[in-house]
């Protein structure tokens, strides 16, 4: 029974060693077939980097889960109300932007202009 054993322990460790030594090509390269390569787990900044963010740039973003994970209903209602605050915060520059278009007649002088006329020299009197 002593012998039947070792020769079996002798079978499985040489068919280990060959599958694991005899896995390539046969001319010593790498392994051809097999499993695809791994999909980076990373994903690129999502976010444009020539332009200010934008609420849909933020609902579009997917962040990956990582082995520890995150809290992904946390997550979503973060990335939710930070797209609703730039939605508004948008919006409250552009209402702005048009009042003050508005408020400005189209013949009223620049900030500039006032500045320059406020630092000139005052007409001597006679």
């Amino acid at each position: 029974m002593f012998w039947f054993l070792m020769a079996a322990m002798v079978v499985v460790i040489a068919a280990v060693t060959l599958a694991v030594l005899g896995s390539g090509d046969g001319t010593g390269g790498p392994a051809t077939g097999g499993l695809a390569d791994a999909e980076p787990d990373r994903i690129d900044d999502p976010l444009p980097g020539d332009r200010p963010v934008a609420p849909a740039d933020v609902v579009r973003v997917r962040l990956p889960v990582a082995p520890r994970g995150y809290r992904m209903a946390e997550v979503d209602d973060v990335l939710d109300r930070l797209a609703a605050e730039l939605a508004e915060r948008d919006a409250r520059i552009t209402e702005l932007e048009t009042a003050l278009a508005g408020a400005r007649p189209p013949g009223a002088p620049q900030e500039a202009e006032r500045a320059a006329d406020a630092n000139a020299a005052p007409p001597e009197a006679p």
